[in-house]
């Protein structure tokens, strides 16, 4: 298994969206967690104004430290006055979402499209 990248980005279409597909289906390891928060940093810096799409259609499991890393993620969005969209959450991982009331923080759709009609 290579350690190189730990997700797969596709830069959108005109309207600016980078959308972050996960390779791994478990998001546990708190190394992977640290590379995948540098991923998407760097993304973020990146840009004036981020619109970022994740989605998570291959992840079957999350870590509490991976939430922890998606709320940062989510902040430096907001500083640099960008959007964070979320999509294709599992079921199970999703009731996660709902029990710590993140599916307040973030806004999660049901798959990409949705998700890429909500950018303003």
């Amino acid at each position: 298994m290579s350690e190189t990248r730990l997700i797969t980005t596709a830069v959108g279409d005109d309207q600016g969206i980078t959308k972050v597909v996960f390779k791994d289906r478990n998001i546990l390891e708190e190394s992977a967690i640290q590379q995948i928060g540098d991923e998407l940093t760097a993304i973020i810096d990146a840009s004036s104004n981020p619109k970022l799409l994740l989605n998570f259609l291959n992840v079957e499991h999350l870590s509490s430290a991976a939430l922890g890393t998606l709320i940062t993620v989510n902040n430096k969005v907001r500083q640099k006055g960008g959007q964070l969209r979320l999509s294709n959450i599992d079921k199970q991982i999703y009731e996660v979402f709902k029990i710590t009331k993140l599916d307040k923080l973030f806004q999660i759709h049901d798959d990409e499209a949705k998700a890429i009609k909500s950018f303003k």
